[in-house]
């Protein structure tokens, strides 16, 4: 998996454990965790059954399903933004950025 082996994997959970305190890392866990449920859930929904329709119906489905999938990203984002600690600093600073590689070039 990624050619990490066990030593590698020991030294990045000390540096995690450095940066984020032991207290925050059950937060980072839990958070990271819904994250993921919220993934496999949304997953399964797109996993559906789909009905056999003729060729107009299937382009309005297919525009349905494009609707679906942006608003079902603006969902998980919501989530990840909501559970996991640090998520929307990241984000705030991310636009910070990018504003500034606007200006700049």
């Amino acid at each position: 998996m990624f050619g990490l082996g066990v030593p590698e994997l020991i030294i990045i959970g000390i540096i995690i454990l450095l940066i984020f305190g032991a207290k925050r890392i059950p937060e980072i866990g839990k958070g990271i965790g819904g994250a993921i449920r919220e993934f496999r859930g949304i997953g399964k929904e797109l996993q559906g059954p789909k009905p056999k329709t003729k060729k107009s119906k299937v382009k309005k489905l297919i525009q349905e399903e494009n609707d679906a999938e942006s608003s079902i990203e603006a969902k998980v984002a919501k989530k990840v933004i909501e559970q996991v600690p640090g998520a929307k600093k990241v984000m705030e600073i991310n636009d910070k950025v990018n504003k500034v590689k606007e200006i700049i070039g």
